[in-house]
């Protein structure tokens, strides 16, 4: 199979996180930049990355990379490139993305641009002069960057970030591929003991469940480019085997709580339909009765960040109490995601290690202090 180059967006921060995990998948071929990676791979590449990545919002085909000052550039460019290889006859070609600090900044100009020189791309290839677009999606997006344009096709379709188990989620819910890449930056393995005291609906204490076991995120729902006829069924039936294959029975000691007794509800039937509910123990409890289970275990949380009117002073309260509650897991390592820049002060104790992570559009900083080894 020819090789392809793809791109692994993600959320700023947790690019190297992306890129380990491709590399552990087999691509070796990886290329670390800002809120994304790319590596080479085939056609089987596209349906085990869709699969397996945890931490990455989608897997796009890079269709090509130049640089355009002018529109009749960025058209006779597009025009070049091999959309024919990719999409058929009656496939169905929208355009989105975005310019920054580009001379072609009119986004809605930019689209139209592209969709014209796509189209006489396809009239040359399938000798018509109109396109239908009534079969399968084939999601172009741009990105243009001090006026270097790169062209991709989406094949993942809903944001990689959508498991498939959370349909209901508390008001301000973490995404599950950072859910993954706070756990995947900590020290816990599946043979320590994790906490979340502020588990909401349950994503980090699922998440961790997904990697405890090894389940593939992706197991349970579908893909856009699984309708696609350049991509073979058997190659998607292969790499669903192979995650089905690889699923460990590893006893699990994880637990989630929080105060609110709907949440935890809500992360119990979340985990359900995860398939991890046998992983994981959920109770309605507050901070100040957790209490530790295991040596040598893990808290990883994302607390409440007090971003409204009037919950700020309420917020810091909880930060404090949580650094004395804290410090009756001694033995544990801790990993708390807040965008508070006096946490550190209001908990305590300096961390060991900081991130910048974001959350959503909210830079967050991720405090890691570590516990003893085992």
């Amino acid at each position: 199979m020819a090789q392809i180059k793809l791109i692994a967006p993600t959320l700023l921060g947790i690019e190297a996180v992306t890129a380990k995990e491709l590399k552990r998948l087999g691509y070796n071929n990886v290329k670390v930049e800002n809120g994304r990676v790319s590596f080479m791979g085939d056609e089987r590449a596209i349906c085990r990355s869709n699969l397996w990545i945890r931490t990455a919002e989608r897997i796009l085909i890079n269709v090509g990379e130049f640089s355009a000052t002018t529109y009749d550039e960025l058209f006779e460019k597009t025009k070049a490139l091999p959309w024919d290889e990719w999409i058929p006859e009656n496939g169905a070609f929208p355009v989105k993305g975005y310019s920054l600090k580009s001379k072609l900044y009119s986004v809605p100009d930019c689209q139209a641009i592209i969709k014209k020189a796509v189209v006489e791309k396809l009239k040359g290839k399938y000798k018509r002069t109109w396109f239908n677009e009534d079969g399968s999606l084939y999601q172009l997006q741009f990105s243009m960057m001090k006026d270097k344009v790169t062209l991709m096709i989406d094949t993942s379709g809903q944001g990689l970030h959508k498991r498939g188990y959370r349909e209901k989620s508390n008001i301000a819910p973490l995404r599950e591929t950072l859910a993954a890449a706070m756990i995947m930056l900590s020290k816990w393995r599946s043979d320590r003991s994790l906490l979340d005291p502020f588990c909401g609906s349950g994503t980090i204490p699922i998440e961790a469940a997904l990697i405890g076991a090894n389940i593939a995120p992706g197991m349970d729902r579908e893909f856009v480019s699984e309708s696609w006829p350049n991509i073979p069924k058997k190659l998607w039936w292969d790499a669903r085997n192979e995650a089905h294959s690889v699923i460990n029975n590893n006893k699990l000691e994880i637990a989630g709580s929080d105060i609110d007794k709907h949440t935890v509800k809500l992360s119990r039937e979340n985990a359900y339909k995860a398939n991890v509910d046998e992983y994981i123990v959920f109770k309605n409890m507050a901070l100040k009765n957790i209490n530790p289970f295991g040596n040598y275990g893990c808290i990883i949380c994302n607390p409440p960040y007090g971003e409204r009117m009037g919950e700020v002073r309420e917020v810091e309260q909880l930060y404090k109490q949580m650094g004395e509650v804290f410090k009756r897991f001694d033995t544990w390592s801790k990993y708390i995601l807040t965008p508070h820049k006096d946490f550190q002060k209001l908990f305590g104790k300096i961390s060991d290690k900081n991130r910048k992570l974001y959350n959503g559009m909210i830079k967050c900083y991720y405090y890691q202090y570590f516990g003893p080894q085992p």
